[in-house]
């Protein structure tokens, strides 16, 4: 068994996915449209790509008010908190416009949207793995160079 494979084997699962990360920025209590420069400050992203997300699928059905501008929800916020951890793991934005279409397409997708999710999982296992042998390396040569000052010193 591979160092991977006893990682993902070892590594229990987590059964909240849907469960967006508490907001950045605290949301007004009892409010729940935002502009988008309102959003651009509770998320740190640019309206440039907001409405980019909007475009390629990955935030469709944006609400707007009588004049044309974007509403967001506070499901729009928790959903663009879950893109961010999506954008973490490294999945393609493909993959993410994906997942966003089954979302829609409804609970006949489940399965499909699990898969996706256990295989990007395994991805970021493997680069966890991957940073912790570099990690390693850099310990043993910052331990190399701390022994070689002392012995120096001792001279």
């Amino acid at each position: 068994m591979t160092v991977i494979e006893s990682t993902i084997e070892n590594t229990p699962a987590r059964t909240d996915l849907c469960k967006a990360a508490p907001p950045a920025h605290p949301r007004p209590e009892g409010h729940d449209r935002y502009t988008i420069s309102e959003v651009v400050a509770f998320t740190g992203l640019t309206a440039h790509t907001l409405r980019w997300y909007e475009r390629i699928g990955l935030m469709p059905h944006v609400d707007r008010s009588h004049t044309g501008q974007r509403r967001f929800s506070n499901r729009d916020l928790d959903w663009l908190a879950f893109v961010g951890k999506l954008r973490l793991t490294g999945m393609p934005v493909a993959d993410m416009v994906k997942y966003a279409e089954m979302v829609r397409e409804g609970e006949h997708t489940f399965e499909a949207r699990a898969e996706l999710l256990q295989r990007t999982r395994r991805d970021v296992l493997e680069r966890i793995a991957e940073l912790q042998d570099t990690l390693a390396v850099l310990d043993h040569k910052i331990e190399f160079y701390a022994d070689a000052r002392t012995a120096s010193e001792r001279v």
